[in-house]
């Protein structure tokens, strides 16, 4: 596997996340706290994050698949984006989980040359 498609779902991974934090808080100082100017926020941040997470879950599926991962992680990995926080830890176990793929992957193409 390529460190490429790596990089595109961590990266996808924190903004999808910061841009869920940033929404939730959004909505607890529209709804709870009532301070001017979060609807406006929370509707900007909304439509951000329901773009990018489509995204996400675009390079989420293609790392899955290229992973060969059980349709249960797949699933979990491609749900992390909906719930506040979630995608920093799940983003970093399956980095930790794939990264000795990508560098043996790299280590046999430079025994080959």
């Amino acid at each position: 596997m390529k460190r490429s498609v790596l990089t595109r779902y961590r990266t996808m991974a924190y903004v999808t996340g910061v841009l869920l934090v940033l929404l939730t808080l959004g909505v607890i100082a529209k709804y709870l706290l009532h301070i001017d100017g979060a609807a406006g926020f929370t509707s900007v941040v909304g439509i951000a994050h329901g773009w990018l997470y489509v995204l996400y879950l675009v390079f989420a599926f293609d790392l899955g698949s290229k992973a060969k991962m059980p349709i249960g992680k797949l699933l979990w990995v491609l749900i992390a984006g909906t719930i506040p926080t979630a995608a920093f830890f799940v983003e970093r176990k399956v980095s930790r989980e794939l990264e000795p793929l990508i560098t043996g992957d790299a280590a046999a193409q430079t025994a080959k040359v």
